[in-house]
């Protein structure tokens, strides 16, 4: 019963409990009835109706589960899953469209734009006092589309004119770094691109530096998950078998074990990952992976605790719904959601001083042992107690060198890198969870952690 001012305006029979057609079409008649009944609601924009609307519904799930309209809902599947463009990345001075890098062997580059070139004009239309939102709207678009654009260049005698073909970008997940042999892998986040790069750096490294590639990075840092499968994929690159991540909800399509198959391309080389209190979902199924697996040490403060996965429900009206449809389970059978990933080498606090937090840990290694061993039980339903193991090592936001100092050091030294990587191993009871058996993991999971 729908009602305006005490007035009746529409009385409806409630479908069966599990008649969702039945109360999507409800939904859609009492829609229709209240703008007809209300002028606000009639003037009122579509998409603030969705959004009144989906976040009425999803309030009572829990706080992952969300609507996104069309136009953030375009933006997280470019993230995702990349974007027709030409290869640029841009900054906006003065309202004008100033280059600032362009990308190698894209539509742009070869082109021939430069860097601190002055975009003026897209398909003759001027850019100057646009806003980023509408100018990236223009240079993006359809994979396999033309787009011709004006360009000014310091010293070049006129404008100059550039038609080029948009082609599949994705966003820049992985930076490397290397010295001395050791190869830094910062991780910004997974989108559908991540572990392709990621494998391409490892195999790059080796072929150029051969036996002199000593270690690996992996830095985690900030990151703030994305692809399920793309998690999968990464922790895979490093690892040749056993157990990466089981997932377990209601329905019996949500429960899965992802095993390892691949070929670690670091070569039995030392890994050491580093996480703080933002890395979440997708980087601490890795982190979570290779330390259980006994495949690296990790190095820094307790992650963010999101062991969700959701799914993504495309709309008609392009927006999405992200629906939380399993929970993470870490190898050796605990819960990562609420809890997250202890790190074997804790520097919550700690500014500098790499030979003394290393020192500091191995003196205490049968509490750090005690501690890992409570976190790894199968569930710890008391919030109380789960935030007592956090508060071990407490999450923190960390921005500076000192976790990679601590890593250079393990990996000069092979036989504390050995004492480190103990730290961390599972017991004996762990060892046996992450034996057990669950249904045999499809290559391409639903949703995304």
């Amino acid at each position: 019963l729908l009602t305006s001012a005490g007035h009746e305006v529409i009385r409806l029979k409630a479908p069966g409990a599990d008649d969702v057609a039945g109360w999507a079409n409800l939904t859609a008649d009492i829609s229709l009835a209240a703008r007809q009944a209300s002028p606000e609601l009639k003037s009122a924009d579509m998409e603030a109706v969705y959004e009144a609307f989906f976040d009425g519904v999803l309030s009572n799930l829990d706080i992952f589960s969300r609507y996104a309209g069309a136009e953030e809902a375009r933006k997280n599947r470019a993230k995702r899953d990349g974007f027709g463009g030409i290869g640029i990345r841009y900054r906006i001075k003065d309202g004008v469209v100033v280059v600032s890098d362009v990308l190698p062997k894209k539509p742009a580059a070869k082109a021939g734009m430069m860097k601190n070139d002055r975009i003026t004009h897209v398909d003759g239309k001027p850019l100057k006092g646009l806003s980023r939102k509408a100018i990236s709207n223009m240079i993006r678009g359809p994979t396999h589309t033309l787009v011709n654009l004006k360009v000014e260049r310091k010293g070049a005698s006129g404008p100059l004119t550039m038609a080029m073909e948009r082609v599949h970008i994705f966003l820049t997940t992985v930076f490397e770094t290397e010295n001395d042999g050791i190869l830094v892998l910062r991780l910004k986040s997974f989108n559908q691109n991540t572990a392709r790069s990621m494998a391409k750096k490892l195999e790059n490294a080796r072929a150029r530096l051969a036996d002199g590639l000593r270690g690996l990075v992996l830095d985690l840092r900030g990151n703030p998950g994305g692809l399920l499968k793309q998690s999968i994929k990464v922790a895979d690159l490093l690892l040749t078998q056993g157990k990466i991540v089981s997932t377990q909800g209601r329905h019996a399509e949500s429960i899965h074990n992802y095993e390892a198959g691949g070929q670690d391309l670091a070569f039995g080389l030392p890994v050491l990952v580093l996480v703080d209190g933002k890395s979440a979902s997708a980087a601490e199924i890795v982190a979570a992976a290779l330390q259980d697996r006994d495949r690296a040490v990790v190095i820094g403060t307790s992650s963010f605790g999101k062991g969700s996965v959701q799914t993504v429900i495309k709309l008609p009206n392009d927006g999405e719904i992200t629906l939380t449809w399993s929970k993470l389970v870490a190898p050796s059978g605990y819960m990562l959601h609420g809890l997250g990933v202890r790190p074997a080498i804790c520097t919550s606090g700690l500014k500098d001083g790499a030979e003394e937090a290393i020192k500091a840990v191995m003196a205490n290694r049968s509490k750090t042992k005690e501690v890992l061993t409570a976190w790894r039980k199968p569930e710890i339903p008391d919030e109380d107690v789960r935030n007592k193991l956090r508060q071990s090592c407490p999450s923190q936001r960390r921005r500076n060198n000192l976790e990679t100092e601590i890593a250079r050091r393990l990996i000069d030294d092979q036989a504390l890198y050995a004492q480190a990587l103990n730290l961390s191993a599972p017991t004996h009871e762990a060892r046996y969870r992450q034996g057990a058996t669950l249904p045999a993991s499809p290559r391409t999971p639903p949703g995304h952690p």
